[in-house]
């Protein structure tokens, strides 16, 4: 039974294509022919919209796995570029603390200005100070200040050979000659923080008939000819009298971001 059916179909359809091959070989054709050629045209059709829809959806599913592709390589080329820009980025800034800490080394040309890269934190954070790789084997020695293009960052207070100890300007125990710039008044700087325990500086032992003001600019005044005078430290933020002490006090914001600081320049004097 299964046999006789195959044969029909392979009977069938051998007419089937036969009846396609001559209805377009014949330029005329009867009534009859014609129908048979409307029915077989419409199973053309039929087939031709079902090859052609199964064609266009291989078509779109190979499409999806090359723009899948593309969009890939698109992501790693964008990768790339962004890692170029930071380190374009980190360049460009590393240069301009360079060239500002270069501008300044010129015009106090009487000491020596040597880099230090951070290797190490003293504690949690750079608040509590930081570890250098530079020692008393380049002449680094303990009260020579730590700088960068920007300002004062802080005092040396512990060396060995090859390192060394940077206690940052906002550490209590940090002491620097300092001066108003604007009145030329004499202090010492040491370190503070505010209630959110916010890097800053104090500046005291101010006359209390001082005109010191908000915005003023406090430079160290290099008394002790240990580190040159004019090192930018910091602006006031607030002024404080103390009758009692006939002193002035006054709160500074570091010029230099004491949390985000990659190298320094440690400054000692030029042996003669």
């Amino acid at each position: 039974m299964k046999n006789n059916k195959s044969t029909v179909i392979i009977i069938l359809s051998v007419i089937f294509l036969w009846l396609i091959w001559y209805s377009s070989t014949r330029e005329k054709i009867s009534f009859v022919e014609n129908n048979v050629g409307v029915t077989i045209d419409s199973v053309q059709g039929l087939f031709y919209d079902n090859f052609n829809k199964l064609s266009n959806s291989f078509q779109f599913i190979t499409n999806i796995s090359k723009i899948k592709k593309e969009d890939e390589e698109l992501r790693k080329t964008n990768s790339k570029l962004q890692n170029k820009a930071i380190q374009y980025n980190a360049s460009i800034k590393e240069n301009e603390r360079l060239r500002s800490m270069f501008k300044f080394s010129n015009k106090r040309d009487e000491f020596n200005y040597i880099g230090a890269d951070i290797i190490g934190l003293i504690g949690n954070s750079y608040t509590d100070g930081f570890e250098t790789n530079t020692g008393e084997g380049k002449g680094i020695k303990k009260g020579m200040i730590a700088m960068t293009g920007e300002g004062l960052v802080g005092q040396v207070t512990l060396v060995g050979n090859n390192r060394s100890i940077v206690q940052l300007l906002s550490n209590e125990n940090i002491a620097v000659a300092a001066l108003v710039e604007s009145t030329r008044d004499n202090g010492i700087v040491k370190g503070d923080k505010d209630k959110d325990n916010k890097s800053l500086a104090k500046i005291q032992h101010i006359s209390l008939d001082s005109h010191i003001k908000k915005d003023d600019v406090i430079v160290t005044s290099g008394l002790g000819g240990i580190y040159p005078a004019g090192i930018k430290i910091g602006s006031v933020i607030s002024v404080h009298a103390d009758k009692s002490r006939l002193m002035k006090s006054a709160i500074i914001k570091p010029y230099v971001d004491l949390e985000n600081i990659e190298e320094v320049f440690i400054v000692a004097p030029k042996q003669n």
